[in-house]
């Protein structure tokens, strides 16, 4: 198949009130050119909707009919995502008809990892048939539930786009990817075939909500907080017991697993830095648990902005860890690049997951398209 034209979507679980959108032209297996990309607002009455769809959601949990809520919050969102992909081609100099397919994950508003004794369940908010009407171009959605049906983990998603760029950079086992979103996943590769990705821990989210729940703001602003603060190394270690960091992968996480509740009591100051010391510490115990353990990371995510996961992660976690620009790459388009990537596999029929990535038996095919 011949390189296509594709644009890719993604609103992470931090709700920073920005919609990813990024153009790509990829054959699924290799880039071929980046196009344009952008952050596009969220108009702030769905912003404040979605945060109450979250709750719902977690009072919900997967228990009985979904909340009313859910249907309202999808067609909000397929509207104003196609909206923003439609703003971001034409103004790019490209038309529609010259995009081959759209990828649109969709609002994570649940995500509930496999157990020995049941199968996980995940839930994205996104009509694709919705934004297939409005644009008139192919979509492809609902990338994680045929996953999750068949016992895998349904995340992270992101590893065979992350892996291509790594071949991209000739890199093999010494250098892998870092995502700092809601929750962390890294990506991993031998440069060969063997890939291997899941979520370390937290990321931002957990900070995010501290701050937010102090009435200081939506975040720790430039790591101010954390820089400021002391570390209680007797309270970390205590949480660095926690038995996710210890565990095997493939796995996965809600943004929710871990959360504010880590630094009750503390100073404004000191809770954002104990945080912050956690999210780090924990990549290292990730990093640990690969056959190789690389010796730079290439962070991406809105976290690579915050001076403070920056400045910890080298003593933390022991690794070199640099923005995504100091590589060439867009750090804030590549998880919607990511999505514009698997969509073009989602249209060649080739898998998006695998035993390695997110646990099931076999590489797996998955998402669905609405024309």
């Amino acid at each position: 198949m011949e390189p296509i034209w594709a644009v890719g979507l993604m609103t992470g679980t931090v709700l920073d009130g920005n919609i990813d959108v990024a153009i790509l032209k990829t054959d699924g297996e290799t880039i071929s050119e980046f196009g344009a990309w952008t952050l596009a607002p969220y108009p702030d009455d769905i912003r404040a909707l979605l945060t109450e769809t979250l709750d719902a959601a977690r009072a919900w949990n997967f228990d009985g009919p979904e909340p009313e809520i859910f249907a309202r919050a999808e067609e909000a969102i397929s509207v104003a995502q196609a909206h923003a992909v439609r703003d971001l081609v034409l103004s790019s100099g490209l038309t529609l008809a010259d995009i081959g397919i759209v990828g649109f994950h969709g609002q994570t508003v649940l995500h509930r990892a496999p157990t020995p004794s049941r199968i996980g369940d995940t839930r994205q908010l996104g009509n694709g048939q919705v934004m297939a009407d409005i644009l008139g171009t192919r979509v492809a959605y609902d990338f994680r539930t045929a996953d999750v049906r068949a016992g895998g983990q349904g995340a992270p998603l992101s590893a065979a786009y992350h892996a291509a760029l790594l071949r991209d950079l000739g890199a093999s086992g010494d250098t892998a990817v870092l995502n700092l979103g809601g929750v962390a996943n890294i990506t991993w590769t031998d440069g060969r075939d063997r890939v291997i990705a899941f979520d370390t821990g937290p990321a931002n989210a957990p900070i995010n909500d501290f701050v937010h729940g102090l009435g200081l703001g939506d975040m720790d602003t430039d790591g101010t907080l954390a820089l400021e603060g002391h570390v209680d190394e007797a309270r970390l270690a205590k949480l660095l017991e926690h038995p996710y960091l210890a565990t095997p992968f493939p796995k996965s996480l809600d943004r929710f697993d871990f959360s504010a509740s880590m630094a009750e009591g503390c100073s404004p100051e000191d809770g954002a830095a104990l945080l912050t010391a956690f999210t780090t510490s924990a990549v290292g115990r990730g990093l640990d648990l690969l056959p190789r353990r690389p010796e730079k990371l290439i962070v991406c995510g809105g976290g690579r902005r915050n001076p403070a996961i920056m400045a910890m992660l080298p003593g933390r976690a022991k690794v070199e860890a640099i923005p995504a620009e100091a590589v060439g790459w867009r750090g804030d388009a590549i998880e919607a690049e990511c999505f514009a990537f698997l969509a073009v596999r989602v249209l060649r029929d080739m898998p998006i997951s695998f035993p390695t990535t997110t646990g099931v038996s076999a590489p797996m095919r998955g998402g669905k398209i609405a024309a």
